[in-house]
């Protein structure tokens, strides 16, 4: 089978690939290189190269390259007509959808940055992130009229609302109807823009308040490209003009993307629709909400999807369930044209990985990253299997104690992972924050996400876990991660998250929240007991709060807040 050499080597593209291409973010550095890149720049070049070819797909809607284009533009244009404009912030409070993308590319267009918003929060959450990311437009779904309405007098930087009819609500009063304003709008003519214009993603808030993490947005689109290029075998483009020659060398060879975890986090957005969208190619949404393996599967066959983009086991344990199923009724899914599987942010287990390629050879990326940077990287194949949470680091990626030290390879030290190359401008609006995450040790500035690992004799690293959620008991640490894949590993064992508990005698104590394939499947010491199987003593958890389902964020992360919350008020713990 044939790899493109990009994935083997960094096959995080977005979150790790950044390093070959960005050796600073001075304006000093994109002079040398004369970079006159800019997202909204690149994709006109290509609409106008590659005009007639399917951009977006959304149910039975394909939008062209050259109709995305133009609305985009239309829609840029109702920005600018309400006072937006250079560096203005479009909220994009939306599900998957081919608007998610146009209102995208138009806040792009205007030289704005598009702000991802979670459409699971609730009033007080959409406040706080509209209102720290200084937003002066919000795109919303009629599904979530009521919200706005309910935040909208506590919005005052707020200048325009626009909503996509869904067909569960009618007009928002004082609202724009998305495809009225698009059609009654002329296209905004197109601008320079300075490659130096701030782009940011926030972070999910997970295990705090949401960030918005920045990148130099010229730099961040010719590194997509850049290494789309290398995967390909062709020259990078160093300047837009070279961008048409790149397109029409790929050709057919681009990829058609679905992203099956939302656009409003990075995997999404930056695997599922930067990517693919920097190489000419094609977008495949689905506005279900909700993983369906078997619609995702019936959309791959379909549109001949060459890369699906998922988050781990929760996406990959379902969707192996669809295959086996399909197979054992005789009427398999054709999925030929799958090149490639691509996950990142949480663990993906072997046992995952080797199921799935029972049903077709193709390259697993397993990547570990976040919104700060990526750090390391596992490709399986029928030919080269990989071992959980076992990662090659990337380029430029370091394990320091917290003391400062270099963990050196097979010392069983245990540290923090650090990136280099690619390390954001900072969070906005949060130098304190900024100055903590992105840091220099020895005249070299790295991102510091939260991750712990140690370093194998070969170079390899053990992913642990993230520091910010790791359980202390009896003076010992122990990463959730690591107890949650070895709990999973139960056949009967749908799904865990595992969380620290107050406990007087060690501190702290190891408790499981986990969810049965059947109920009453097993008993909490059945459990416990195989654990023991696979983890040291001190790791294992003292109790488990069984459940009907295991809450998880629309992008398959863990929510630690919920199983934390869920332990305490099983367990009588207040808190």
């Amino acid at each position: 089978m044939q790899l493109d050499a990009a994935f083997l080597e960094s096959p995080t593209l977005a979150l790790a690939g950044i390093r070959q291409y960005i050796s600073g973010s001075s304006s000093e550095a994109l002079g040398e290189r004369g970079m006159d890149f800019h997202f909204a720049t690149a994709w006109e070049v290509i609409a106008d190269t590659v005009g007639q070819k399917p951009a977006v797909i959304c149910g039975d809607q394909v939008r062209t390259w050259r109709e995305f284009d133009d609305r985009a533009a239309r829609l840029a244009a109702v920005y600018s007509d309400h006072g937006l404009g250079v560096d203005s912030k479009v909220g994009t409070y939306l599900h998957n959808c081919g608007e998610y993308l146009e209102a995208q590319y138009a806040a792009f267009k205007i030289s704005g940055c598009p702000i991802n918003v979670n459409y699971r929060y609730k009033a007080d959450e959409l406040v706080y992130l509209l209102d720290n990311a200084d937003a002066e437009a919000v795109v919303f779904q009629a599904s979530y009229a009521a919200r706005i309405w309910e935040i909208r007098d506590r919005l005052a930087k707020v200048k325009l609302y626009i909503q996509v009819d869904d067909g569960t609500e009618t007009l928002l009063d004082g609202a724009l109807d998305y495809e009225r304003a698009i059609r009654d709008a002329k296209p905004m003519p197109r601008i320079e823009r300075d490659p130096l214009s701030i782009y940011m993603l926030y972070t999910g808030g997970t295990t705090g308040m949401p960030k918005g993490v920045m990148y130099h947005g010229g730099l961040f689109c010719q590194a997509l490209m850049g290494m789309g290029a290398a995967g390909r075998e062709l020259p990078p483009p160093e300047r837009i003009a070279e961008v048409p020659a790149l397109i029409e060398a790929i050709g057919g060879g681009a990829p058609i993307s679905l992203p099956a975890c939302p656009l409003m986090h990075g995997t999404g957005m930056w695997l599922g629709g930067f990517i693919p969208l920097s190489l000419g190619g094609t977008v495949v949404l689905t506005p279900r909400l909700g993983l369906d393996p078997d619609h995702i599967w019936g959309l791959v066959e379909r549109h001949r999807v060459t890369d699906l983009v998922i988050v781990g086991d929760a996406f990959a344990r379902p969707l192996l369930a669809a295959l086996d199923e399909a197979a054992r009724r005789g009427n398999s899914y054709e999925i030929s044209s799958v090149r490639q599987i691509i996950s990142s942010g949480v663990m993906w287990s072997a046992e995952n990985k080797q199921g799935l390629l029972k049903h077709h050879d193709m390259a697993l990326v397993d990547a570990i990253g976040s919104t700060e940077g990526g750090m390391g990287t596992s490709v399986t194949t029928r030919e080269a299997r990989t071992e959980t949470a076992k990662f090659v680091l990337n380029e430029g990626v370091k394990v320091f104690t917290e003391d400062g030290r270099e963990v050196q390879p097979g010392s069983g030290e245990m540290g923090m992972i650090a990136s280099s190359g690619s390390v954001p401008v900072g969070y906005y609006k949060d130098p304190e924050k900024s100055a903590a995450t992105f840091r220099e040790i020895g005249g070299v500035r790295y991102s510091f996400p939260g991750d712990f690992a140690t370093i194998e004799a070969d170079g390899s690293i053990t992913l642990l876990g993230r520091g910010s959620v790791c359980i202390n008991t009896a003076g010992e640490k122990v990463f959730p991660e690591e107890v949650e894949e070895a709990i999973k590993r139960h056949p009967e064992v749908a799904d865990s998250l595992v969380v620290g508990v107050p406990d007087e005698r060690f501190g702290e104590r190891v408790v499981a929240v986990a969810s049965c394939s059947q109920p009453d499947a097993l008993a909490e010491a059945e459990l416990i007991d195989f654990t023991r199987e696979h983890l040291a003593g001190y790791k294992l958890p003292k109790q488990v709060v069984f459940v009907d389902r295991v809450q998880r964020a629309p992008n398959g992360k863990a929510d630690y807040k919920w199983a934390k919350r869920t332990a305490f008020a099983e367990l009588g713990i207040e808190g």
